[in-house]
C-alpha cells in the first residue's frame, strides 16, 4: 500500500512539474502572439516612414533640378534678348547710313559732295554694325541638364528588407564567475559579424538552475552598445544562487533574436542581520545596525512593527527569493535569547558549516567600540565577542584610548597595523581558518586557527556607533592566494596574550 502511495506521489509530482512547464510555455506563446501584433504594426509604420522620407528626398531633388533648369533658361534668354536688341539697333543705324549714302551719291553736287562723302565715311567707321559680334553669346542646347535615372532605378528596384542579424551563441565553457565579476563570451556564425554595429546583453538573478522561467520575478537588466563579442559585469553582489544571460546582435536598423539563455552559478555567502536576537539598543536593518541609547522594550516593539512592514513589502520575500537555504536560521531566536546587558551584539542569519566564504563590513570610525568576527550559535546572551571560547573577533576601541586587538577566549593581541575603515572577513570552515583583511588594499590583519566544532555565524558588536555589512561577495583571488602563501606563517590563537 505504501509503495503504491509513493509511486502515486511521484506521478503527481511529475504531472505537476509538467503542468507548470506547459503553463510557462502557454504564457510564452501568448506573449509571442502579442509581440507579433505589436512588432508588425511597428515595422509597418517604420516602412511607411522610410518611403515617405524617400519621397521627400526625391521631391526635394526634383524641385532643385527644376529650379536649375529655370535659372539656366532665364539666364540664356536674358543674354540672347540683349544681343538681339543690340543687333536690331545696329541694323536700324546701318539702314539709315545706307539711305543717306545713296541720296548723296544720287545728288552728285560738285561743291558739297566731298564734304558729304567724308562725313558718311566717318559715320560708317563708328557705326555699331561694325563693332557688333555676330556670334551668339550662349547656345540653345540644354542637353547638359538632362538626367538619366537608369542606375538609380535599378537600385530602387533592388530594395529589400534589411537582413536580420543571426543569433549569437554564448560560449558557456569560456564564461567565468570570479572576484564578484561575470565575464561572458559569445560568437556569431562565420561572416555574420560583418555589418553588426553592437550587441545587447540582458541578465537577471534567480534562485533556479536551468533555463529561465517565463514568469521570473526579477526583471531583465539591459546592457547596450557592446562593440565586441565579450563583456564583463563588475562589482556584483550575488544575493541569489544563479544569474541568467542572453545576448542579441544589432545592425544599423534592426536587431536579431536573443541567444539561447544560459544560467551560471554565482556562489557567494549571502546573509542578513538577525534583528530577532540583536541587543535592544541596536536598531537593525537587513545589512546595517546602529547603536541607539533609547533601547528598551518600547524600541523593540517599534523595531518589530517596522520589520514586519518592511519584510512584507521587501523583494527579499518575493517568490524568487522564497527558496531558503537550509543553513538560514529562523528570523527570531526568541526574547529570552536576545543579547542584553553590555553585549551589544547582533548575529548573521546564515550558518557557516562548509567550504570557504568572504564578506566585508564598513563601520563608523567615530564608534566608541566595534567588533567583527564569528561565533557559535550557542553564544550566551550576556557574552561579549572574543571573551569566551565561542567567538573570535577583531575589536576596535576608541573610548579613552585607541586600541585595535584580536580577541578569543578572553585573550587579546594588539595589532600593530593601520586601522582600516572597511574590513574583509575570510572563513574556511574545514581548515579552521578565520582571517581578517584590510578590504581596501587586501593587507592581512590577523588569522585565527582553530578546530571549529559547531556551525558559525557572522557576529558584530557596536557601541555608540554604526556599521554596514556587504554580503554576497566571492572570495577575492588575491585573498585566496594570500591564504595559500601565509598558511604556515599566520598568527594563531596560541599567540594571544
Amino acid at each position: 500500500m505504501e509503495d503504491q502511495k509513493d509511486e502515486l506521489r511521484k506521478i503527481i509530482t511529475t504531472l505537476a512539474l509538467k503542468n507548470e512547464e506547459i503553463q510557462n510555455f502557454v504564457y510564452s506563446l501568448k506573449q509571442m502572439l502579442q509581440n507579433v501584433e505589436d512588432n508588425s504594426t511597428r515595422v509597418q509604420g517604420e516602412l511607411e516612414g522610410e518611403f515617405q522620407s524617400l519621397y521627400s528626398v526625391l521631391d526635394q531633388l526634383k524641385e532643385g533640378m527644376l529650379m536649375k533648369i529655370k535659372q539656366d533658361r532665364a539666364s540664356r534668354i536674358y543674354e540672347l534678348q540683349n544681343q538681339l536688341t543690340a543687333c536690331v539697333k545696329a541694323l536700324e543705324s546701318s539702314e539709315e547710313l545706307l539711305e543717306t549714302a545713296n541720296q548723296t551719291l544720287t545728288a552728285c553736287e560738285t561743291d558739297g559732295f566731298s564734304q558729304a562723302a567724308k562725313e558718311i565715311k566717318d559715320c560708317v567707321t563708328m557705326a555699331p554694325a561694325f563693332r557688333l559680334s555676330l556670334k551668339a553669346k550662349v547656345t540653345d542646347n540644354m542637353s547638359h541638364l538632362m538626367v538619366d535615372f537608369t542606375q538609380e532605378r535599378h537600385l530602387l528596384q533592388k530594395l529589400h528588407f534589411l537582413p536580420v542579424p543571426s543569433t549569437p551563441e554564448i560560449m558557456t565553457s569560456e564564461c567565468l564567475v570570479a572576484d564578484n565579476c561575470v565575464s561572458l563570451v559569445w560568437k556569431m556564425p562565420e561572416e555574420e559579424h560583418i555589418g553588426i554595429q553592437h550587441y545587447v546583453l540582458e541578465h537577471r538573478k534567480t534562485n533556479f538552475p536551468g533555463p529561465p522561467r517565463a514568469k521570473e520575478e526579477q526583471p531583465w537588466m539591459v546592457v547596450e552598445g557592446i562593440k565586441t563579442t565579450e563583456y564583463t559585469l563588475t562589482c556584483q553582489r550575488f544575493d541569489m544562487k544563479y544569474m541568467s544571460f542572453r545576448v542579441k546582435a544589432c545592425n544599423k536598423a534592426v536587431s536579431g533574436d536573443f541567444s539561447e539563455p544560459i544560467t551560471l552559478e554565482t556562489p557567494a555567502f549571502w546573509f542578513r542581520l538577525d534583528s530577532g536576537s540583536s541587543h535592544q539598543n541596536l536598531r537593525v536593518e537587513e545589512t546595517s545596525a546602529e547603536w541607539d541609547a533609547l533601547g528598551g522594550k518600547v524600541q523593540d516593539v517599534k523595531n518589530r512593527e517596522k520589520e514586519g512592514k518592511a519584510r512584507g513589502a521587501s523583494p527579499c520575500n518575493s517568490p524568487a527569493r522564497s527558496v531558503q537555504s537550509p543553513k538560514r536560521m529562523s528570523s527570531s531566536r526568541g526574547g529570552r535569547d536576545r543579547f542584553t546587558a553590555e553585549s551589544y551584539t547582533v548575529l548573521g542569519d546564515c550558518l557557516i558549516d562548509d567550504g570557504e566564504c568572504y564578506w566585508e563590513v564598513r563601520y563608523d570610525t567615530d564608534s566608541k567600540a566595534f567588533a567583527v568576527g564569528v561565533s557559535y550559535r550557542s553564544l550566551g546572551k550576556f557574552d561579549q565577542l572574543g571573551k569566551t571560547s565561542s567567538s573570535w573577533c577583531l575589536h576596535v576601541n576608541n573610548w579613552l584610548q585607541v586600541a585595535f586587538t584580536a580577541k578569543h577566549g578572553n585573550k587579546a593581541r594588539v595589532l600593530d597595523v593601520p586601522l582600516p575603515s572597511r574590513i574583509g572577513i575570510y572563513c574556511n570552515y574545514q581548515e579552521g581558518i578565520l582571517s581578517f583583511y584590510n578590504a581596501t588594499n587586501k593587507q592581512m590583519l590577523h588569522t585565527f586557527r582553530a578546530k571549529f566544532t559547531q556551525p558559525l555565524l557572522p557576529a558584530f558588536m557596536v557601541w555608540c556607533g554604526s556599521f554596514s555589512v556587504h554580503p554576497g561577495l566571492q572570495v577575492p583571488s588575491c585573498v585566496r592566494s594570500l591564504q595559500k602563501r601565509n598558511s604556515t606563517t599566520s598568527s594563531s590563537t596560541t599567540s594571544l596574550t
